[in-house]
């Protein structure tokens, strides 16, 4: 657990976010597919699905995705500090929320028994249809991970000092300000 918040912390963030990016482009082209290329639903399985059909249909390869994505983030959780924690916890929170809705839809799929119809459905599908709730919940969870990322990448001197790892692009925020907003050299 140390390592992968410190010394493991940098190879193993990016080994998440390419994991997490994966995952929500799968979404998107599932969207991609019922939106722009006029597939029905059925056909509309990102790329995977295409392949293995099974894939898309799996409950429980979806719940086992949403609590990986949970292990993850709590895991790789103390490697953050300040502004980067605070959001790395928001996207936690999001996932957390995320999972218990695969939890009632793999319990639902388990069991047999619907609770809102003739098939699983979660809390949040009665308003908004499974394919652009899961790209929804994929992209809020994605957009806080990102930006705590970039926080992570460039923290400011506080933070920089309070790092365990060193993902820390080598420039603190307020180098990295001073770059975009140079101040003026004084001459004497």
């Amino acid at each position: 657990m140390e390592k992968l918040n410190g010394p493991w912390h940098e190879r193993a963030l990016w080994a998440y976010a390419a994991f997490v990016l994966a995952h929500w482009s799968e979404h998107f082209v599932q969207a991609f597919q019922i939106y722009v290329l006029n597939w029905k639903v059925p056909a509309a399985r990102g790329v995977l699905g295409l392949f293995f059909p099974a894939l898309i249909k799996s409950e429980t390869l979806h719940y086992g995705y949403a609590v990986v994505m949970l292990i993850a983030f709590w895991i790789l959780r103390k490697g953050f500090v300040g502004r980067s924690h605070t959001w790395w916890m928001a996207a936690f929170w999001i996932q957390f929320w995320h999972h218990i809705e695969h939890a009632l839809l793999q319990y639902q799929a388990i069991t047999g028994h619907f609770f809102f119809g003739p098939m699983p459905m979660s809390i949040a599908q009665l308003i908004i249809p499974r394919v652009e709730l899961h790209l929804f919940y994929n992209t809020i969870v994605t957009i806080p991970m990102v930006v705590a990322m970039f926080y992570h990448l460039f923290p400011s001197e506080e933070e920089a000092a309070q790092m365990q790892c060193s993902c820390a692009l080598g420039q603190t925020a307020s180098a990295h300000s001073n770059l975009i907003n140079p101040q003026p050299s004084r001459v004497s």
